[in-house]
């Protein structure tokens, strides 16, 4: 049975709810370098008018903090900061705006050092990402022999929370990552019933290229997903970073939770296909970027597979030889040459 997503609490990352029954929120982050302050803002723009929510932003070193703080005032987004080894990068971050933070207390150093972060968080009234990683976890669990690496994952990610807890910080999202699909069910399963007061951030970490890395955190998240697990999202691939934004939302519709602009359903190219399928496809899906209304669109090869199997379409096109049928609702409207097949359908789209 699937879990209710209200279960967790929620957090404020600026105004973008996660958690408590929220719409599953999609973050990326900034793959231009902190100190060039005019590409990290471009960039922001860019992935925001394709759906991203919250944006992250690293935080390699003090020289990055003025500009940091610059990110911050400028973004379209609400900004997390990223932060590794030095605590003081947080404490610098908070202090320049940061509508979040992101830290591995296993990386921090010493308790009162990530106290000391509790506390400027606490006081600026921001929330804060525990991101344990299976590939950096702290010593007293990355040597243990007896433990799995998902064991290694919730014990360590329980002890943080834990303790944030205890100094009565309540303000969190957790993240536990692997590299591998089976880690990360296993995983935030387990987090989920063990912690489930705290909303989730999901992701595979280092997934790889674009086709194995969109198929790996689809597999992994939609699986999560449907069972009610996670509360927001970051698809990372080794791609464009436009490319981990479409593939959240393309996840999210697949999955039903939340659907951005239009779904495109097109059939595969067979021996029976007379048009060129693969191009109208691909110049459908293209011209569809620029359409916000949460249409169904069918693009269909032959009469096998339309309109009859697209009968809930809202329109496409079942196509012939070198023609093509446009329908709505698995009613056929009439018959254009193939070169015709995009516009008309364009055409029908402005009137819905």
């Amino acid at each position: 049975m699937p879990q209710p997503r209200d279960r967790s609490n929620q957090v404020l990352v600026g105004s973008v709810p996660i958690g408590g029954g929220a719409p599953v929120a999609v973050q990326s982050m900034l793959c231009v370098p902190t100190t060039n302050t005019v590409a990290c803002l471009e960039q922001i723009e860019a992935l925001a008018a394709l759906g991203c929510e919250i944006i992250r932003v690293a935080v390699p070193s003090t020289e990055a903090l003025p500009s940091f703080g610059q990110i911050c005032k400028g973004s379209a987004l609400p900004v997390v900061a990223d932060i590794h080894f030095d605590h003081q990068l947080a404490l610098g971050a908070v202090a320049q705006g940061a509508a979040k933070l992101r830290i591995n207390p296993g990386n921090i150093g010493s308790w009162d050092k990530v106290d000391a972060v509790i506390d400027a968080a606490g006081a600026a009234g921001i929330p804060i990402r525990i991101g344990v990683n299976a590939g950096s976890l702290a010593p007293e669990y990355a040597e243990r022999a007896d433990m799995s690496i998902t064991d290694k994952l919730v014990a360590s990610a329980t002890a943080f929370v834990r303790h944030f807890e205890q100094r009565g910080f309540a303000q969190l999202v957790l993240s536990a990552k692997a590299h591998d699909v089976a880690t990360t069910l296993a995983t935030y399963r387990r987090l989920a019933q063990e912690l489930p007061q705290i909303p989730l951030h999901l992701g595979v970490t280092e997934a790889g290229t674009l086709t194995q890395g969109t198929v790996k955190s689809s597999v992994a998240l939609g699986v999560l997903l449907l069972e009610g697990i996670g509360d927001t999202l970051r698809v990372s691939l080794t791609a464009g970073v436009q490319h981990e934004v479409q593939v959240a939302w393309e996840l999210l519709a697949a999955t039903g939770l939340r659907r951005r602009g239009p779904e495109l359903v097109s059939c595969p190219t067979c021996g029976r296909c007379q048009v060129d399928l693969i191009a109208l496809a691909n110049e459908v899906q293209a011209r569809l970027q620029q359409v916000s209304k949460p249409l169904s669109v069918a693009v269909m090869g032959c009469v096998v597979n339309g309109p009859g199997e697209a009968a809930s379409a809202d329109v496409g096109v079942a196509c012939g030889a070198q023609k093509g049928a446009i329908f709505s609702q698995g009613k056929v409207l009439y018959t254009v040459p193939e070169a015709q097949i995009v516009d008309a359908l364009f055409a029908e789209i402005e009137q819905l």
